[in-house]
């Protein structure tokens, strides 16, 4: 037994003095030829390792440069641009209303109606500002009375407006007689006439005639700005707007006063005009039986001479 053992050990000696002779005695190649290949990804680490690391770094700040320059020059184009666009959408958003009078045809015949209507009214508002005084001294209510007193203040400013229409448009002012204002006018006069002075029933048609001169006007400058519009002249029918707009204000107020106070009044006039008339009759009733109890006693009287006789 102990032959075996020793004999195996020696056995693995000798392997092992073998095995390390040929490792010294194995050349360089030999030992690359036994080592694995290196991973992929170390072999692109060394690679990228052995780049000199200058190489990327000197193109970088060259095509930044380049990409700066681009910029710049874009910059520089850029406000151009802006400023064309801005100038596009400017002229597009631009009012027509600049468009000068001698570009609108003055020898059609819309523009010759326009004018002949801001004539008409011209001569209507002059007309209507003689009659306000009239109106006014032929009021009952204080209250009326300052409202045609307002009224004729504001008549003066809306002439004045009318003759900057006229210059707007590179017209003169001229007053075109209008038989429509003439009649309401007169309508009025006749109105003073057949109402009795001092009383609320008379307060009460006067303003039914005043507003019978705004319902003209309303209708008149309402139809003057649509018309305006259409042919473009836009500054005409701002001023003609804003007279439509004291108008349409002067109807409301005058309505206030009317419900407010003079029409009840007025209705009461007539209540106390009914019983005035009663009391009229009664008064002529006690009269005839008056008279029949006279004549019953001279009767009386003639039976008692012929008693007598």
């Amino acid at each position: 037994m102990d032959t075996n053992n020793l004999t195996n050990t020696t056995k693995a000696t000798d392997n092992t003095e073998k095995i390390a002779s040929d490792l010294l005695n194995a050349g360089p190649e030999t030992m690359a030829e036994e080592q694995p290949p290196l991973p992929k990804k170390r072999a692109t680490a060394k690679s990228s390792a052995a780049t000199p690391k200058g190489t990327v770094a000197k193109k970088a700040p060259a095509t930044k440069a380049k990409a700066d320059t681009k910029t710049s020059a874009d910059k520089k184009q850029t406000p151009n641009k802006t400023e064309e666009n801005k100038q596009d959408e400017k002229t597009a958003t631009q009012p027509a209303e600049k468009v000068s009078v001698s570009e609108t045809s003055k020898e059609g015949p819309l523009y010759k109606f326009f004018t002949d209507a801001l004539k008409d009214i011209y001569f209507a508002e002059k007309h209507i500002l003689e009659a306000l005084p009239k109106m006014q001294r032929a009021a009952t209510t204080e209250e009326l009375q300052e409202a045609f007193e307002d009224h004729h203040l504001m008549t003066q400013k809306q002439i004045s407006r009318l003759e900057k229409v006229f210059k707007s448009i590179d017209e003169s002012p001229e007053a075109k007689k209008c038989d429509a204002i003439i009649g309401i006018v007169k309508e009025s006069e006749n109105i003073i006439k057949e109402t009795e002075e001092g009383t609320m029933t008379r307060d009460a048609a006067l303003i039914i005639a005043a507003q019978k001169v705004e319902h003209y006007e309303i209708a008149t400058y309402g139809g003057l700005v649509a018309l305006a519009e259409t042919l473009e002249l836009y500054k005409a029918a701002d001023l003609l707007q804003t007279t439509l707009d004291e108008e349409e204000q002067t109807d409301r107020d005058l309505t206030d006063i009317a419900e407010t106070s003079i029409n009840f009044n007025a209705s009461e006039e007539d209540e106390e005009g009914e019983n005035d008339e009663d009391y009229d009759d009664e008064d002529y009733d006690d009269e005839d039986e008056d008279y029949e109890e006279d004549e019953d006693y001279e009767e009386n009287e003639d039976e008692d001479e012929d008693y007598r006789h």
